[in-house]
């Protein structure tokens, strides 16, 4: 089969070919052949427009403009054949300028021309039948090959010599043979498919030798989407259907029978077009699609997080529209017409077991927005913001400790004031303690009542004490510097820099935490107290504290200035081991990791000392809330802002999922079930100032997690 713009190609009787105008609804039909058409393939140009049909005995190229004229004349439209008795012809491809044609016939790729009967070179290599090849659009001697041998190969085509040179040959990739391959022009990689539902994409940028980019399941990928459908309650055939959307392979019913997914097709998706002043809905995720032809439904992957946008199924229990009239339930081939007419993408299938052929108009701005309205912000919706709702300013510096009262899920904050000696006095009226009144219902209260030239020199100062990395220099890729911390090997685990990267602070296995300067030339500090290895040091906003957290289950904030802990939380206030711990709110909060929930607390830090209780710690610190992650077992990794002030705390579980939570809000406001193949162990934002030179939205609009199967990149106004 083959699709280009309003056009289908087809065979009709076996060795007829049909080519079906569906605007005008008019057949143009072209007999040629003696034997069955196994292959067919549209030209790259549209003037004039070619189409290619392949047999057993034939090749032939036909100029669809003069065999509509010669129709029309009355006269038995003619092609050039170009190449015979090649064998069975499995997929043929027109170079870009239309002036060769690949034709993969067994294992050998013959290269013929596409004006006479030519052969310009024959190519081996492959130890199966080639099953796809295709043509490099910005390289054009460039051909990529993939084969049943489960292989891939990459040659450069000489002309003058009829012959070609072999760039690269892989391995074998996968158990199972390759079928359906695409080069993305965009990005400079090869995506290929194989018999049993599984797609590899590889770079094709001359630096990266070829590398393999990604590797995507696609029963998992369309499991998750459609529980994720599910879940969010999404009816079939709106207003026409009111059965509910299945969950897919894992809820078969007894008896039924798992199949295999080949890929038979994969194409580029002129997604963006189909939308038009839609596309807004989609202006975070600025990437590429494509689609995916299975035997069982048509897929739409997105490039940049290789997750699945729309399934269209061939079966009446399937997604969005319910096809009454679609009879094909398992496909043999299909085709994509690669530009939209209309907003809508022609699409072309065969049925595997009957002689049965089917065209669809898929309508992929309702498919999409059908599937995905019920958990993608699109218009005027709020979208989660790092950045508080409010345009926040500093504390006072006499008010930096604030006393916090904790209700049910609720707290609200004060000022810590000095009251002198006076008499007695007796009110006959007292105020409320507040106990009959409405719970608070916003958790966050800074004071905004500043005068307009106090922040004016704040935020100068602020300025002048941080550095912003200059946006014309490389990253820092250069080595510098090694020292050595201990006098035997001592494992490092973890090490973080001040805010204005001025200190770095380590946390050893030998229980100790170092300060260096950030050159490495001398250590500032050595603070010893932990009774197990330090699994986490933090810094404050302020520079003036260090907070650390041991495998000894306690927690120590050290003051930069002297050597003793200001503040120590033992064993008895952790069920488990504390393995993340920072300073949140602009240092007005501790947050930390324990088993499967984080800890908020507030603090007070005072180093002075009472000369007849010299031993009692002066400092204190509350729990103020308890937050469990959904259903994992340990919490893997959390990110919050402390450079400014900010609702919103990131964690990731041992589930592989991750979880948004808005403590303003106080609970979770979103879950992303499995974000990675394996447990996130570290999860970054962009902890820029908010009052920076550039406009706070700015900042924070992207994180980035890391685990065992690779690093993401978050969009977190639509957590893609």
């Amino acid at each position: 089969l083959a699709c280009s713009h309003h056009l289908c190609a087809f065979p009709v009787n076996c060795n007829e070919l049909c080519v079906w105008n569906t605007a005008t609804a008019q057949p143009l039909y072209l007999p040629g052949h003696h034997y069955s058409i196994s292959a067919l393939s549209f030209g790259s140009k549209i003037n004039p427009l070619l189409v290619c049909s392949a047999s057993h005995e034939r090749v032939i190229v036909w100029n669809l403009d003069e065999c509509t004229q010669k129709v029309q004349e009355g006269f038995t439209p003619r092609g050039i054949v170009i190449g015979t008795l090649l064998g069975m012809v499995l997929h043929i491809r027109f170079s870009p300028d239309d002036q060769q044609v690949a034709v993969c016939a067994g294992n050998q790729i013959y290269m013929l021309s596409a004006k006479n009967k030519a052969l310009l070179a024959e190519l081996g290599g492959h130890l199966a039948p080639v099953t796809a090849a295709e043509f490099c659009t910005w390289e054009k001697s460039m051909l990529i090959s993939v084969s049943e041998d489960r292989t891939f190969k990459a040659r450069k085509m000489v002309w003058d010599y009829s012959t070609s040179q072999l760039i690269y040959q892989s391995g074998i990739i996968t158990p199972f043979p390759f079928l359906s391959l695409l080069i993305d022009e965009e990005n400079k990689q090869i995506i290929t498919g194989c018999a049993e539902g599984q797609l590899w994409i590889f770079s094709l940028i001359s630096d990266h030798n070829y590398r393999c980019i990604a590797h995507i399941d696609l029963k998992k990928e369309q499991e998750k989407f459609c529980n994720k459908v599910w879940k969010s309650g999404k009816e079939i055939g709106e207003g026409q259907n009111n059965s509910k959307l299945c969950k897919t392979d894992n809820m078969r019913r007894e008896g039924s029978v798992e199949a295999s997914l080949p890929i038979l097709l994969i194409e580029h998706c002129d997604f963006f077009v189909c939308f038009h002043n839609e596309e807004n809905m989609y202006s975070s995720l600025n990437t590429s699609y494509f689609w995916i032809g299975t035997s069982t439904g048509l897929l739409i992957i997105n490039l940049a997080n290789f997750e699945l946008e729309a399934f269209l199924s061939y079966r009446e229990c399937s997604f969005g529209k319910d096809y009454s009239d679609l009879s094909i339930r398992i496909a043999r081939s299909c085709a994509l017409a690669r530009k939209a007419a209309n907003r809508k993408v022609l699409c072309l299938i065969s049925s595997m077991f009957e002689d049965m052929i089917a065209v669809l108009e898929v309508n992929l701005a309702a498919l999409v927005r059908t599937q995905q309205s019920d958990f993608l912000p699109c218009g005027n919706e709020k979208n989660l913001s790092v950045i508080a709702s409010s345009y926040f300013f500093p504390y006072l510096t006499n008010h930096y400790f604030r006393v916090t009262e904790c209700k049910l899920n609720y707290f609200a904050t004060g000022v810590k004031s000095t009251v002198k000696d006076k008499p007695l006095v007796f009110h006959n009226k007292i105020k409320s303690s507040g106990y009959t009144a409405a719970p608070r219902m916003t958790m966050f209260y800074p004071n905004t009542n500043l005068k307009k030239k106090e922040v004016s020199k704040w935020k100068t100062s602020f300025k002048c004490k941080n550095k912003e990395y200059p946006l014309e220099s490389y990253p820092p890729i250069k080595y510098e510097k090694e020292i050595s911390v201990t006098c035997k090997p001592t494992p490092i685990f973890c090490i973080q820099y001040s805010g204005d990267g001025e200190l770095l602070a380590c946390g050893l296995a030998d229980k100790s935490v170092l300060i260096f300067n950030s050159d490495l030339t001398d250590v500032r500090h050595v603070f010893s107290g932990h009774d197990g290895a330090v699994n986490s040091v933090g810094w404050s906003h302020d520079k003036k504290w260090l907070v650390s957290a041991s495998e000894d289950r306690t927690l120590r904030i050290w003051s930069v200035c002297s050597k003793g802990p200001a503040l120590i939380l033992g064993k008895e206030n952790f069920h488990k081991t504390v393995s993340f711990a920072q300073f949140y709110f602009i240092d007005t909060f501790i947050l930390l990791c324990c088993g499967p929930e984080f800890h908020l607390l507030s603090f007070h830090l005072d180093t002075t000392k009472d000369d007849l209780k010299r031993y009692k710690q002066r400092s204190v610190c509350k729990l103020v809330q308890k937050f469990p992650m959904t259903s994992t077992m340990e919490i893997t990794s959390l990110s919050a802002v402390n450079e400014f002030y900010s609702y919103i705390v990131l964690t990731a579980g041992s589930n592989r999922a991750l979880e948004v939570f808005d403590l303003n809000a106080g609970c979770s406001t979103a879950v992303i079930q499995e974000a990675h193949v394996r447990s996130i162990h570290q999860i970054c934002q962009n902890k820029g100032s908010s009052f920076s030179t550039q406009q706070p939205e700015a900042y924070n609009l992207f994180m980035t997690t890391a685990a065992g199967d690779g690093i993401k990149l978050w969009d977190l106004r639509t957590l893609r």
